[in-house]
């Protein structure tokens, strides 16, 4: 039987348990770059969650028994680097951790390299194909995240990036001189009030324009940027929300944008007290509704409840 009131429970070696439901979101993907080639978004980090939904379509999780004073591992994924004009190609999002629970990052969006889209939590967008052909976007992970969108057409002509797929949606298919939008994400609750997470970054139509290029899905997602002095449009921080694309042909300077770093936000009976360790950064709220909660926005380290 309980031993320190209603919210703890003894496991079967005899130690004292308590139930934590959370929130895990991975950094989301970032958007790639090209001069006039349509480019895709990247995808947003992978979300998993126990409150109100999850990533991926899938099916609410369980929350997790853990032991009290023991440490558990939390660590909140950066965001995907962005792609550089003349430089480096975008890159995939990275991992959130806490206890067993791992979320995986979001795909890069791609340039016109002639590749399907590049997979994570939720896949990156495909950039617009050589010779005509139209290639898929990344896969998305299941109960995570969904697929990106798929590119379009030539490199120099009608072509466009695809969208990066978001957790609660896909990300939009290019066509004809359009560009895909980024999918949008998933709303939780676990705060105490409904935020939305997640959303892939928007694509990029071919030939240097400032029209045609793709939004950015809602929970974080950056909107695609083309035929303009500006880069693409960077997620939102601890959203997970993935970067948009960039097709400026400027020679200098401007971008895709980058990954939206992920977040851990954990939720337990107000009786309890959460331990942030060293490496974290975080804050636990007031009792509210019968629970704290605490929201982890950076670093790596271990939680503990007394």
């Amino acid at each position: 039987m309980p031993l320190l009131g209603t919210s703890a429970s003894q496991n079967t070696k005899g130690f004292l348990t308590i139930p934590v439901d959370y929130l895990v979101v991975a950094g989301g993907g970032g958007g790639e770059k090209q001069n006039t080639s349509g480019c895709g978004g990247g995808g947003a980090g992978g979300l998993r969650s126990t409150v109100t939904a999850t990533g991926g379509g899938g099916t609410l999780e369980t929350a997790l028994s853990l032991s009290f004073l023991t440490n558990y591992t939390v660590t909140v994924g950066a965001g995907g680097t962005a792609g550089i004009h003349g430089g480096a190609n975008a890159t995939n999002g990275n991992n959130s951790i806490f206890s067993t629970v791992t979320s995986t990052g979001g795909g890069r969006g791609r340039q016109i390299d002639g590749n399907v889209g590049v997979s994570g939590g939720s896949g990156g967008g495909a950039g617009s194909a050589n010779a005509g052909f139209n290639f898929a976007g990344g896969a998305g992970t299941v109960g995570q995240g969904f697929a990106g969108g798929s590119g379009f057409g030539s490199d120099e002509s009608s072509g466009a990036g695809g969208g990066g797929g978001g957790a609660g949606a896909v990300g939009g298919n290019a066509s004809s001189n359009l560009a895909g939008n980024g999918g949008n994400g998933v709303a939780v609750s676990i705060t105490g009030s409904s935020v939305t997470y997640a959303g892939g970054g928007g694509g990029t139509r071919s030939g240097n324009n400032s029209t045609g290029n793709g939004s950015g899905g809602t929970g974080g997602g950056g909107a695609g940027v083309g035929g303009t002095n500006a880069s693409g449009i960077s997620g939102t921080p601890n959203t997970g929300g993935g970067g948009g694309s960039n097709s400026t042909s400027a020679t200098t300077g401007y971008n895709g944008g980058s990954g939206g770093s992920g977040v851990v936000i954990l939720r337990y009976p107000d009786t309890k007290t959460i331990t942030i360790g060293a490496g974290l950064t975080g804050t636990e709220s007031a009792a509210s509704g019968g629970y704290k909660r605490t929201t982890i926005t950076a670093g790596t380290g271990n939680v503990s409840w007394a």
